[in-house]
């Protein structure tokens, strides 16, 4: 695929994982909080180039853009990056004295999500900051693709424990012992 638009906390690091879809030339546009991540040089080469576009959004109100898709909420009013650059061109309204910038939502058509323990049904938990934007995004899109370390069968997963529920989940795939993408950035791997 190409012309994709691609939404994540950032633009990728290294040569792995989104930053070699981007190397790929797969990735028109993305849409992030901190497109300069510990490792940005794909991101930053194409973007200088003329390559690649860049939304960059609040991580607050990325997250909320995210979260009302998911909700079927099309807009909402935030007052982060009022008066900024991020807010030309958006409408503004004033609730109680205090200017606001209306955002739309941010729907897409699959998410690809990394989930640390999931069953057959497609409920999932996660680890770490995974838990942050994942359940978020398998709400907004359309299809939910999930990696999880182990699935288990229905019932092993006590159900407090459960963050996403798998009636957002489409597809799953089991990946017992997942490289992680620092040790793939530290090694100087790159995907052909």
């Amino acid at each position: 695929p190409t012309d994709l638009t691609v939404v994540n906390n950032n633009a990728g690091n290294g040569r792995v994982g989104i930053a070699a879809m981007i190397d790929a030339g797969m990735v028109a546009k993305m849409v992030c909080s901190f497109p300069r991540s510990s490792d940005p040089r794909a991101f930053t080469e194409r973007y200088l180039a003329g390559d690649i576009g860049l939304e960059l959004v609040p991580q607050g109100t990325l997250a909320e853009r995210i979260r009302a898709a998911g909700a079927g909420i099309p807009a909402f009013y935030t007052p982060t990056g009022y008066g900024t650059e991020l807010a030309e061109g958006k409408p503004v309204a004033e609730f109680d004295g205090k200017k606001y910038v209306q955002e739309r939502w941010l729907q897409a058509d699959v998410a690809i999500i990394k989930a640390e323990l999931a069953d057959t049904h497609g409920n999932l938990t996660y680890r770490h900051a995974a838990r942050n934007f994942s359940p978020l995004m398998c709400m907004a899109a359309g299809v939910s693709v999930v990696q999880a370390r182990k699935i288990v069968a229905p019932g092993d997963i006590d159900p407090e424990h459960v963050v996403t529920p798998g009636i957002f989940v489409d597809a799953l795939l089991e990946v017992p012992e997942p490289l992680q993408e620092e040790e793939l950035i530290r090694s100087g791997a790159a995907y052909p």
